[in-house]
């Protein structure tokens, strides 16, 4: 087996720590998209994690929402939920905040600690994949077991 890239590696160690269990897969082309994902793991594209970061619009707060595959996030509705209007941060504020580039953002391993919601849609599946630490290593996670090891809230995206 071909040792695991150091970003996915800090992800494998991350998910240990919380007591998860995932087998990371690096894939030979980019999970960069959901639908990229879907077809590299053989799953529907609704059991792909999305690990999206945003940004209150006047705290600066990061916000991690967990995103099903085949969702978009209503940034109007999570903004009422989280108690103020967002922004799509910049690439730079994402690996500031997490430690990982966008489109390899896993959903755990974070170099801060981010406030961490989960799409409803995504705990209709057991299992489902997400980002590993870069586009190309994804794994797959239990979805409940994700929710209580995060502390995720559990909300409505669309």
């Amino acid at each position: 087996m071909t040792e695991l890239p150091k970003s996915a590696r800090r992800v494998e160690q991350a998910v240990s720590a919380l007591g998860l269990s995932a087998r990371i897969v690096c894939h030979a082309v980019s999970s960069r998209t959901a639908e990229d994902a879907a077809a590299a793991c053989g799953c529907d594209v609704g059991q792909i994690i999305k690990s999206m970061i945003f940004q209150g619009k006047q705290s600066k707060t990061a916000y991690l929402i967990l995103v099903s595959g085949k969702n978009r996030v209503n940034e109007k509705a999570a903004a009422k939920v989280l108690g103020e209007p967002l922004v799509r941060p910049d690439a730079s504020f994402v690996r500031e905040v997490t430690g990982f580039a966008i489109g390899g953002v896993p959903p755990v391993g974070h170099t801060n600690p981010v406030a961490t919601y989960i799409d409803e849609e995504l705990l209709a599946y057991q299992t489902a994949w997400g980002a590993a630490g870069t586009p190309e290593c994804v794994m797959e996670l239990n979805m409940e077991a994700l929710r209580e090891a995060t502390g995720a809230e559990v909300i409505s995206v669309v």
